[in-house]
């Protein structure tokens, strides 16, 4: 029988756990085995600046303009104003 439960490791790593067992196991000795599985931690490498500049429209806008190049989105802000400055 597994018996699977997942819990949130505090800052201080104390963690309690109070087991109640089921009624098919037998009571007397028993042995309990404990094993720990940390999750991945998923690594952010975008930068500063493009987690501000990042939002649906301009990731929709890029990928629009994806077939003319390597264009950032600063350039993508300059031509559309270019559009109603002059």
């Amino acid at each position: 029988m597994t018996i699977e439960q997942t819990v949130t490791i505090p800052d201080d790593r104390r963690v309690s756990l109070e087991f109640l067992a089921p009624q098919e196991i037998p009571t007397g000795k028993a042995r309990i085995e404990l094993k720990v599985i940390p999750f991945p931690v998923e690594k952010d490498t975008a930068s500063e600046d493009e987690k501000k500049m990042s939002t649906p429209i301009t990731d929709s806008l890029l990928g629009i303009l994806s077939h003319l190049g390597d264009i950032s989105l600063e350039q993508i802000k300059e031509e559309r104003l270019a559009r109603y400055l002059k």
